[in-house]
């Protein structure tokens, strides 16, 4: 069974090693890494070139786009596996043995998505870790209690894509939320939790640069829950935000 992970970049030079390298070295081998690059001018390109060059595995195109989840679904629209995974370009998975988890996972529970636990690290010092967003198996109605699995870890089937839809490019922020909420409570997809992180990200998100970004991904998220036509939203909004106080408090365990 194949695997594609899509990364999206734009002058990612200083990171996007580390997510390459992290997808080239795992045990499991039918994998397909695409790596969608917006027009980068600092040294992104030649690494990825080098990457490619060496491996074999990594699929590449750099040219404009109308932004990550555009960019998100160009490589969508390339991917030839069966199973697909969206890798931030300054992201990187946990350990070498986690495409093979997934695998594992959805042929043992034969469902359409598999996800698990998150690690915040520091931008400079991966090894100091800021937050540890500990998932849990999915129940129906869950999201209006502020739940929602971590995207990076979020590996979904093909056929998945195909009947439900790529990601929203209206949303700037919040179109990862939209189409898991979309995939779960609209269309209920099959899911199953893996406990144990998987993936390790990069403080300084998009989403959390600003005061300005934070109310204007919270006003995304509620456009998430009107499009889908779905109820529950404004408190759902809130909770979300609730939800991440404790992971500050994991990380210390």
């Amino acid at each position: 069974m194949k695997v594609s992970i899509i990364t999206a970049v734009f002058n990612g030079a200083d990171t996007i090693q580390d997510c390459i390298k992290s997808v080239l070295c795992q045990t499991y081998k039918d994998i397909e890494h695409i790596i969608i690059d917006g027009g980068s001018t600092d040294g992104t390109i030649e690494i990825i070139k080098k990457h490619a060059g060496i491996s074999g595995k990594i699929k590449w195109i750099s040219e404009h786009d109308n932004g990550m989840y555009d960019a998100i679904n160009k490589g969508i629209k390339m991917a030839t596996g069966e199973i697909i995974g969206i890798l931030n370009s300054d992201d990187f998975y946990a350990h070498t043995g986690v495409i093979e988890m997934i695998i594992n996972a959805s042929s043992e529970h034969n469902v359409d998505a598999c996800y698990g636990d998150l690690l915040y690290v520091d931008k400079n010092n991966p090894e100091k870790i800021i937050r540890y967003w500990k998932s849990s198996s999915y129940t129906p109605g869950k999201f209006k209690f502020g739940w929602h699995p971590p995207h990076p870890s979020f590996f979904v089937r093909r056929l998945v894509y195909d009947r439900y839809g790529l990601f929203r490019t209206d949303l700037s922020i919040a179109s990862d939320y939209e189409l898991m909420l979309r995939f779960f409570e609209r269309y209920k997809i099959r899911a199953h939790y893996i406990p144990e992180v998987l993936v390790k990200m990069r403080t300084g998100g998009k989403s959390n640069r600003s005061l300005k970004n934070i109310l204007l991904q919270s006003i995304e998220d509620y456009r998430a829950w009107r499009m889908n036509g779905l109820s529950g939203g404004m408190l759902a909004v809130f909770l979300k935000k609730l939800r991440k106080a404790p992971q500050f408090v994991l990380r210390l365990r």
